[in-house]
């Protein structure tokens, strides 16, 4: 699916799991980009730091090994994290950046001073931003896809095909959420690589679909009534409005509140 990832990761225990999930998405002459930064400009710090990244650098070589996939590791220092990752974007042309939520369910607010916020707006690649059940959780049941347009966004199922395969071929279930039934409730499909998919709706006033700060609440009431699985959202999955999808605010939400693996792709 992708030819360069970028993997920004800020500690050792990130290596792995994340180089696994981008290793997933990568297409058979591509490389992955393991991006860490450190944030401070002063010497003993940078030093110091520089050192101790090769407690990075070994694991990601060791699971690039592993898996039989190229992967390039790269150490930068500088204050401001998310230019940095924005510029090693640019300059390795990487067509998606991979991205870990650091908050957790208990945080009231985890995208305060995230990375995520920044890259969010200015990169030009696909951003691809997950929590850490999507790193840890060992086997997913299916993987659902919500839609507030009527039609499942093209880039999120594309990616769920990906993960789909790379798990064993678990279905995909489409979450239509809007004010009208659809035709092909309970139907069932394929992709073009033969996943299954099942459609499913959940119908709800107009009123509550227009009222963007319940968007979130919205697919996982859905979520929850098909027992999770990996939620899939994509930015193209909004209908009430031409603002992006993956605001800051949604994002929020949604992580704080999935008790689920959650992927979220900003095409």
């Amino acid at each position: 699916m992708y030819r360069h990832i970028l993997v920004p990761v800020r500690s050792p225990p990130e290596v792995e799991p994340m180089i696994r999930f981008a290793a997933s998405l990568l297409d058979a002459d591509g490389e992955i980009r393991m991006l860490h930064v450190i944030p401070t400009t002063t010497m003993p710090q940078v030093t110091r730091e520089w050192r101790a990244s090769v407690n990075l650098v070994i694991p990601a070589h060791e699971t690039a090994a592993s898996l039989d996939v190229r992967v390039e590791p790269e150490i930068r220092a500088s204050v401001d994290v998310p230019a940095e990752i924005l510029e090693s974007a640019e300059a390795h042309s990487a067509d998606a950046i991979l991205l870990s939520l650091g908050g957790d369910r208990r945080s009231r607010n985890p995208f305060v001073g995230h990375t995520a916020s920044a890259i969010l707006h200015y990169a030009s690649a696909d951003i691809l931003v997950i929590n850490r059940l999507a790193l840890t959780t060992p086997k997913i049941p299916r993987i659902l896809v919500p839609t507030l347009v009527g039609r499942t966004p093209p880039k999120a199922m594309r990616l769920a095909e990906e993960i789909s395969i790379h798990s064993g071929g678990v279905p995909i279930v489409t979450l239509d959420i809007g004010s009208s039934s659809r035709s092909d409730e309970g139907v069932g499909d394929h992709t073009a690589r033969g996943v299954p998919i099942l459609h499913r709706h959940s119908t709800v006033s107009e009123a509550l679909l227009g009222r963007r700060k319940h968007t979130a609440e919205l697919i996982l009431q859905g979520a929850a009534r098909e027992r999770y699985g990996l939620l899939l959202v994509g930015e193209d999955s909004h209908s009430v409005s031409h603002a992006p999808f993956l605001t800051r605010p949604f994002l929020e939400e949604l992580f704080r509140s999935a008790p689920c693996p959650v992927v979220a792709i900003r095409g």
